[in-house]
Order: C-alpha cells, then sequence, then structure tokens
C-alpha cells in the first residue's frame, strides 16, 4: 500500500522508499567512521611528533637518562586513538551487511582492545617506577649500612 501526503498547492508527494532511508543512514554511518578514523590517525600523527620533540630535546645536549617518560607520552596519544579506532569499529558492526563482515570487525576490536588493555597496564607500571625512588644497583657494598654482626 502507498500512503501519500498531500502539500499545500493540492499535489501528491509520495513518501522516500525504506530502502532510500537505509541508504542514507548507511552513507551517514560511513561517513562518521570515516570522519572518526581520521580523528585516530591525526592524534596518533600528534603523538608521534610531540614524542619526537621530547626525544630531540634530550638529545641535543645529552641529558636523557631514561625514555620512559617519552614513551609515556607516546602510549597516551595512542591510547587515545585506540579508542577513537575502536568506536569507528564498532559504527561499523552497525552497518555491516554479513556475518563474515562482522566477524572481521569484531576480531579487529578484541585486538585493539587487548592492545589498549596492555597499553594502560604498561602506562601504570611506567608511573608506579617514576614515583618510586631509584635504587642502587650497584655491586659495591654502601658503608652507610649497617652490617650484619657476626654470629657468636
Amino acid at each position: 500500500m502507498d500512503y501519500f501526503l498531500q502539500n499545500t498547492s493540492g499535489s501528491e508527494v509520495t513518501r522516500p522508499a525504506f530502502g532510500e532511508i537505509e541508504e542514507t543512514i548507511i552513507q551517514g554511518v560511513q561517513g562518521m567512521k570515516l570522519f572518526i578514523e581520521t580523528l585516530g590517525a591525526i592524534i596518533i600523527g600528534i603523538g608521534v611528533l610531540i614524542a619526537l620533540f621530547y626525544l630531540i630535546k634530550g638529545l641535543i645536549p645529552p641529558q636523557v637518562e631514561s625514555y620512559n617518560k617519552i614513551r609515556l607520552v607516546l602510549a597516551r596519544y595512542l591510547a587515545l586513538a585506540l579508542e577513537f579506532q575502536l568506536g569507528a569499529d564498532i559504527l561499523s558492526t552497525a552497518i555491516a551487511p554479513s556475518w563474515d563482515q562482522i566477524g572481521k570487525l569484531g576480531a579487529i576490536a578484541v585486538i585493539r582492545t587487548a592492545l589498549n588493555f596492555f597499553l594502560a597496564q604498561e602506562m601504570k607500571e611506567e608511573r608506579r617506577a617514576e614515583q618510586e625512588p631509584p635504587q642502587d644497583r650497584s655491586l659495591v657494598p654502601d658503608p652507610k649500612e649497617k652490617k650484619n654482626p657476626p654470629l657468636a
């Protein structure tokens, strides 16, 4: 059954077909997906540039004892970009026409989620290591330490 709308001039106007609406929605979601993926790529690029800046800044007069701070800066940007990429993958599953495509997108989402999880764990460990006082790992004993008294 076809539905018609009446406009003010008296002529009949047909509603858009369901297929046209569906196609418009799919195109809109694909556009959002592309935009979100592009944002993720831009975030990675910004993170790489900032980490490279800190690396060069630390190397000009050699003053970098540890590259952990630089790694943490880059890791933060990578984690944020992975979140954007995962969001784009979730949008893709909404319009995936086949189970094969849904399976592939699901595998990609699982891999990205695992990467993000382990990256977050590494960032926590690095932050914890930065806050702890450095441990002396030299083989020379510290003269300030008390020696154990000899056994009688």
